[in-house]
């Protein structure tokens, strides 16, 4: 008991940290190291083994306002990372270079992620939520040398976006639009596509890019279930008659977000039918 109760009270605390930095940072980034720390704390709190088993455990007992409180935690993480995301972009742009933690757990998730991408310099690759430091980008394009899209809704972060591949990769077939995926002109291109883990409403645009997705296509969704729903949106369940989970779920226990795998419906019929098995995207 008194470590569920240690435990609620590390989510409000986290909590009451995050908004009065988030309203801060609106001000003022000042306390930008307090930031990094804070973020980095946190990714460590949403991946510690015993943190998971208080979670499943007890989450189901916890008080009503214990579920509210999560998905403002959520809403307010994720604006803070978006915050220091842009704040490493402006430090390049200025010539100061340092990496706060959350950036290295961030890039060790995409070096194991990698592994699931069979992704070479035919293919074109859509990041769905690309933020201000464009790793993503960065790391496919630079590995594979294929042409990757990412695209935001928030416009700042795609200016800054810009920069820092301007100065990071100018020689790379990157690019960044504020755009809705539907209306990319080249959707219909894509091989991959991925979706960032705290894009609130991905499902969503999964479900609307059916119609205008290649039909080979192959959808990489970040996600965040159990305890890890407190950074990132969590995995729902898809139409059927449009998307089809492949077999492999890649979840990264010490990561701070998983990888569901998807492609259309139609396609995983027609290599059913044709007595094919389900090839995961790493095997050539």
């Amino acid at each position: 008991m008194t470590q569920v109760i240690h435990f609620q009270t590390s989510l409000q605390d986290y909590f009451t940290k995050f908004s009065e930095l988030a309203s801060y940072f609106a001000q003022s980034a000042t306390r930008r190291s307090e930031l990094e720390a804070l973020i980095d704390q946190y990714a460590a709190f949403i991946t510690k083994e015993e943190n998971k088993e208080i979670w499943e455990r007890e989450a189901s007992d916890m008080p009503p306002h214990s579920n509210s409180l999560a998905l403002e935690l959520r809403r307010k993480s994720g604006q803070c990372v978006a915050m220091m995301e842009k704040l490493r972009a402006w430090k390049l742009i200025s010539g100061a270079a340092e990496k706060a933690n959350y950036f290295h757990e961030i890039e060790s998730c995409i070096e194991d992620e990698f592994g699931l991408f069979n992704i070479n310099e035919a293919s074109k690759v859509l990041l769905i939520g690309s933020g201000a430091f464009p790793m993503t980008p960065l790391l496919i394009a630079r590995r594979t040398g294929a042409h990757v899209t990412g695209i935001d809704i928030d416009e700042e972060a795609i200016m800054l976006g810009q920069e820092v591949i301007r100065r990071l990769g100018p020689d790379l077939g990157i690019r960044l639009e504020r755009v809705p995926a539907h209306q990319l002109e080249t959707i219909g291109e894509m091989t991959h596509i991925i979706f960032s883990s705290t894009v609130e409403e991905k499902y969503d645009i999964l479900d609307q890019l059916h119609r205008w997705t290649h039909p080979d296509v192959i959808v990489f969704m970040r996600y965040g279930d159990q305890l890890k729903s407190l950074f990132n949106y969590p995995s729902q369940e898809v139409d059927s008659q449009k998307w089809k989970r492949m077999d492999n779920r890649k979840a990264y226990p010490d990561q701070i977000f998983d990888v569901a795998i998807y492609e259309k419906a139609q396609q995983h019929q027609t290599l059913q039918k044709e007595g094919s098995s389900c090839v995961h995207p790493n095997e050539s």
